[in-house]
């Protein structure tokens, strides 16, 4: 079955796979307030609608999030997609040193509330691990 487009912008692609049940993202370039927001929803929107649990993080063009973008994604983002669903998370991690820091901050995060995850360096190998979890 093909992949669905549930977002796509030049910033970033959110893609739902219908066979694997898995929602997506590819960050393109950096993204950040209304279209980091916009587009982290519409996954969301997706994994509650298809009733899946897993989601494949391709944030290998993305930057240091600003404060206020994880402060909404903790307190905003986080809560629905647990509700909707979430499971597990396979990062495909981004290639500047501060933007893994960050990532790896939010991974320590998001486990203290169920979510396992398991960071990569190659998304075809990150959506290997996902599908047999």
């Amino acid at each position: 079955m093909p992949s669905q487009t549930v977002f796509d912008t030049p910033f970033v692609t959110v893609w739902y796979h219908p066979d694997k049940h898995i929602v997506h993202h590819e960050i393109h370039k950096f993204v950040y307030g209304k279209e980091f927001r916009e587009f982290l929803l519409a996954g969301t929107a997706a994994m509650k609608k298809n009733h899946a649990h897993k989601w494949l993080s391709d944030d290998r063009n993305n930057t240091v999030l600003s404060q206020e973008d994880v402060e909404w994604g903790q307190t905003n983002w986080f809560p629905q997609t647990v509700q909707a669903g979430w499971k597990f998370w396979a990062i495909v991690q981004p290639e500047k040193v501060l933007a893994k820091m960050g990532m790896e901050r939010l991974v320590k995060l998001y486990a203290e509330a169920g979510i396992t995850a398991k960071f990569f360096t190659d998304p075809a190998e990150a959506m290997k691990w996902l599908e047999a979890q």
